[in-house]
């Protein structure tokens, strides 16, 4: 295998030719290494070979959707960072794409200032290292590795993505307290990145299920209306 370059590598899954060929230019402008596929399953086949720093997934694709396409990479990869683009507004969808894997979603069309923030925001958020003493962290039932990114509960492993675990980190960080809805967008996803408060309450939904023996009647996740969210 030859030697990686320096340049942070994007993999675009993305069928529309004329997409890819802009997003490729303004990518390569800003300095990162560009590979694409038009279809699914070579986006996954690519993936697992070139392992990129981070991928776009369109989620309509001519064969395998999006959905399936980020759930086969993050089996393989639970840390690898996932944007997907989707021409749907519905809540449903958006919500199903991050049960899927995905980290964060751009909604076409989109400028292309839009989604170099988010790239730029995904790849700060990936590199951020939190200097911790502890390499597990326990909620409930629930044990977290936070090297593995492995959520165990019931004799079960769930693989958590890179937005889910910076999540409970801050709330375990903070745990007792009341954790604002901004605070958690500036500390987990950044600013620049314009996530909205829809998508904390995703991630919450989700984490949720994982952890709580009621996710409609939570006991460790607690929401604090009006102000955000506690770990207890």
């Amino acid at each position: 295998m030859p030697p990686k370059s320096d340049k942070k590598t994007i993999l675009i899954i993305e069928d529309e030719p004329d997409m890819v060929f802009g997003l490729k230019e303004a990518f390569e402008f800003e300095g990162y290494e560009i590979k694409s596929s038009l279809t699914g399953e070579e986006g996954v086949r690519m993936a697992k070979r070139l392992h990129p720093d981070l991928l776009i997934v369109d989620l309509m694709l001519p064969d395998l959707n999006g959905y399936l396409v980020t759930k086969q990479i993050r089996q393989e990869d639970p840390r690898v960072p996932i944007l997907i683009l989707t021409a749907r507004s519905q809540e449903g969808d958006k919500v199903r794409g991050f049960d899927s894997g995905a980290d964060d979603y751009v909604t076409k069309p989109f400028s292309v200032a839009e989604l170099l923030a988010r790239v730029r925001a995904l790849f700060r958020r990936a590199e951020r290292s939190i200097e911790r003493t502890v390499e597990e962290i326990e909620i409930g039932p629930a044990r977290i590795n936070l090297k593995t990114h492995a959520l165990t509960r019931d004799k079960k492993d769930h693989q958590l993505s890179f937005y889910e675990l910076e999540l409970l980190k801050l709330l375990d960080e903070r745990r007792g307290e009341v954790v604002s809805r901004d605070e958690i967008l500036d500390k987990v996803w950044g600013i620049e990145a314009s996530p909205t408060n829809r998508t904390v309450d995703n991630f919450i939904v989700k984490l949720r299920k994982l952890i709580e023996e009621q996710p409609d009647k939570p006991k460790h996740i607690l929401t604090i209306y009006g102000q955000g969210y506690k770990l207890v």
